[in-house]
């Protein structure tokens, strides 16, 4: 059942996306004067279909749902006749042919800034950019970031919500340098702002694999302070076998004191398969325990350790100080959905080129497997995230289709731009071999993709 309804919120999130990549191309090339012959969803078989009777474009479902393309007239492809030349691709000025091919990607930039749109004007209360913890022996620590403080910058760039700061620190995967950070205190009523300067060192690489960019640097929203006192266990967990029972609460794990149940699951979440050393206060009485946490993995594949150790039930209310509400207008919420566009799009390429020079593993890229996981953790969610979801799959179908490798949009581009330059396109032979060596590329990126994918399932 899990795997049929992640399979439906695959192609609820994608399905679209690849349709209207497909229709960019579609409707540009028909604007060109270019004969349309197919418009696809998907390659391979024909599962069903139509043919307009009125163009006789064969519009279809494919079989394998991995994209979609739309095939038009084109000599290089079978024989043309003398009175439809003038509709056939190959004989379109270069500029033409560039247009059709960029308006799969552009389509893409469009639907992501119309939903990261949509998602700005909705209001929306949310954590305020405060400072609630410090982790230790973190960056956020080492530049000794007082708790309280309001984030209102990372490297110079204003941020307003905790997911901006989120998206700000992991666009600095795998470097070593200082990440300026912008804090406002209101502690004297003046707003004052300063900067602090947190070294950071192949961030988020190394045993801070795994972890968001938050964690990994060490600065922590608001979060309620719940009394480490064990409320229910799972008979088949580590924490009742170890001897951890209802109402023990929770002093130090590792030497490490623990006021909270949060920083408890923190440590607990981070040792997976680790040897822990518990101190449980029982009766009145101190009490050591150990206890190796079993090893899980997330949606993601990332690892996690789980004791089987729930806490005591406890209302939370959060201070009026640590809530903000934001609200965009449409002309306010249209700038900002640009200009998110465009930090992810450089976000993506900069990562990509991370990953190529092996200053981030390639263990981050990811396939179809885990894109499918992440739509159907976005439905579990809300219908913001499911939009959010479908804006960066979106944003970044456009960048990977611009990659100047023959095979995808951004390879063709190339070529029809030597084509401008040129007065004359490239022979046929270098082409194909332009071809051959994009496809291998391709090939070899999502066996790695999909390799990642299935890693992170075990």
């Amino acid at each position: 059942m899990t795997f049929l309804l992640t399979l439906l919120a695959a192609i609820f999130v994608l399905g679209p996306l690849i349709a209207l990549h497909e229709w960019g191309h579609y409707i540009v090339a028909r604007l060109c004067g270019v004969k349309v012959l197919t418009y696809s969803i998907g390659f391979g078989p024909k599962l069903f279909g139509w043919t307009s009777k009125k163009s006789g474009i064969d519009y279809r479902i494919s079989a394998l749902p991995l994209g979609g393309y739309v095939k038009m007239l084109d000599e290089r492809e079978g024989e043309v006749a003398a009175d439809e030349q003038h509709l056939a691709f190959n004989r379109q000025h270069p500029l033409k042919k560039i247009a059709i091919v960029a308006a799969g990607p552009i389509m893409n930039f469009v639907i992501a800034i119309a939903l990261f749109w949509v998602l700005f004007m909705t209001p929306s209360e949310q954590l305020a950019t405060k400072i609630g913890q410090v982790l230790p022996d973190t960056p956020a620590a080492m530049a000794q970031l007082p708790v309280g403080d309001k984030i209102v910058a990372i490297d110079g760039h204003e941020v307003q919500t905790w997911e901006s700061i989120n998206y700000r620190l992991a666009g600095r995967m795998g470097e070593t340098d200082n990440v300026s950070v912008t804090l406002q205190s209101d502690a004297e009523g003046n707003n004052a702002t300063k900067i602090y300067q947190a070294p950071i060192k192949e961030f988020m690489q190394g045993d801070a694999q795994g972890k968001d960019a938050l964690s990994s640097f060490g600065m922590i929203p608001w979060q309620p302070n719940i009394a480490p006192i064990v409320g229910d266990l799972t008979p088949d967990g580590a924490a009742s076998r170890q001897g951890l029972k209802v109402g023990d609460r929770i002093t130090a794990i590792n030497g490490e004191e623990i006021s909270d149940w949060i920083s408890a699951t923190r440590i607990i979440r981070d040792s997976p398969e680790t040897l822990l050393s518990f101190t449980v206060l029982r009766d009145g009485k101190s009490v050591q325990l150990s206890i190796m946490p079993q090893g899980k993995k997330d949606n993601l594949g990332n690892d996690y350790g789980q004791i089987g150790a729930m806490v005591a039930q406890s209302e939370i209310v959060i201070p009026d100080a640590y809530k903000t509400t934001i609200v965009y207008g449409p002309g306010e919420s249209l700038v900002k959905s640009f200009e998110k566009t465009e930090q992810l799009a450089v976000m993506t390429v900069s990562s990509m080129g991370k990953m190529l020079s092996g200053m981030i593993g390639l263990e981050n890229l990811s396939g179809p497997i885990t894109i499918a996981k992440v739509a159907k953790q976005s439905f579990d969610i809300s219908w913001q995230m499911v939009l959010s979801t479908a804006a960066l799959i979106s944003l970044s179908l456009a960048v990977l289709n611009l990659l100047p490798i023959p095979v995808l949009d951004g390879g063709h581009i190339v070529y029809y731009v030597i084509e401008l330059i040129r007065g004359k396109p490239l022979s046929e032979g270098v082409q194909m071999v332009g071809l051959n060596i994009g496809l291998l590329l391709l090939a070899g990126f999502m066996v790695l993709a999909i390799g990642n994918d299935i890693s992170r399932l075990f």
